[in-house]
């Protein structure tokens, strides 16, 4: 599981950075890619990458201002030009099947896909037997969503070890021991428990809309791995940012302690700061959440995955 920064920037795109854009890479665990949110020129930064559109499932939008949402109809239709043909779905506030099936209507786009929009309420908005997504209200000027992103818990590797010395060879024998079902093999009951190591935790990554501080957020944020927050404007400009409905550095390292999470990371950056700016916003977060960086266009960040103690 990989987070991806196509653009980190607030509100009109900048020479350091380009309008909101983050993917989640989820190739090893299910060969897809999530986006979350699509600024404008978000399919110019995947030039850059090595993503590739057609893996592009879902699209998760916070909400319905342009610097989130203007790159949407042009990746769509260009997923469909370069070959994608698997179906997306696109989840976001209301409004958001208007402004797609205008676009794509009134720029005959015709796409090879099925596309799906849901506009989403508070709750769980998806779940398989992977992950398990949920959305809450942020506050903002319009309803801004965050997103609480959370892979299941994985049964423990393989022992093969332990499988060939019985005679178990690969197979369908070993699909099922590590799904989780007991196998009668030569007169024995082998138990799945016996033939897998130590489980694996699944990871949380939380990923936060435009929004001033608000309880929402530490909820969303509770003991996650990753905390995407938005810090628009320095502690020196908290006047600025309660009249726009956005975040500071302080407040958003008020908000990674209070939720216990492991690490956070600064975007939505204002234009007003520089590359030295840009520095200056992410230690005044660490004066309270020392594990904080700041994002930057074309930046990955790892979340790597945790075994469960068992006593």
């Amino acid at each position: 599981m990989d987070v991806f920064f196509l653009g980190t920037g607030a509100g009109v795109p900048a020479k350091l950075r380009n309008v909101t854009s983050i993917a989640l890479k989820l190739l090893e665990e299910r060969g897809a890619v999530w986006l979350f949110d699509c600024g404008e020129a978000t399919q110019h930064q995947i030039l850059h990458t090595n993503i590739r559109p057609r893996r592009i499932e879902k699209v998760f939008i916070t909400h319905l201002h342009g610097d989130h949402i203007y790159g949407l109809p042009g990746l769509l239709s260009s997923r469909s030009f370069q070959g994608g043909d698997s179906d997306v779905t696109v989840y976001g506030p209301k409004g958001l099947k208007d402004y797609l099936e205008i676009s794509l209507k009134v720029s005959k786009t015709y796409l090879k896909y099925n596309l799906e929009v849901v506009e989403i309420e508070e709750g769980v908005v998806f779940e398989d037997n992977q992950f398990v997504v949920e959305a809450k209200l942020l506050d903002h000027g319009l309803p801004s969503f965050g997103y609480r992103v959370v892979e299941k818990d994985r049964p423990g590797t393989l022992k093969v070890d332990k499988l060939q010395a019985l005679g178990v060879k690969p197979g369908p024998i070993y699909k099922q021991i590590k799904e989780g079902e007991s196998v009668h093999f030569n007169g024995q009951l082998l138990d799945p428990i016996d033939f897998q190591g130590t489980p694996q935790k699944g990871r949380i990554v939380t990923i936060l809309g435009d929004t001033r501080p608000c309880d929402a957020v530490i909820t969303l944020a509770e003991e996650a791995d990753l905390l995407i927050h938005e810090a628009t404007f320095s502690e020196e400009d908290s006047e600025l940012a309660h009249e726009y409905y956005h975040s500071t550095t302080v407040q958003a390292g008020d908000a990674a302690r209070t939720a216990k999470v492991k690490k956070l990371c600064l975007t939505h950056i204002s234009s007003r700061y520089d590359r030295e700016g840009g520095e200056r916003l992410v230690q005044e977060a660490r004066t309270v959440f020392p594990e904080t960086i700041i994002a930057e266009d074309l930046m990955e960040v790892s979340i790597t995955i945790e075994k469960i103690n068992q006593t």
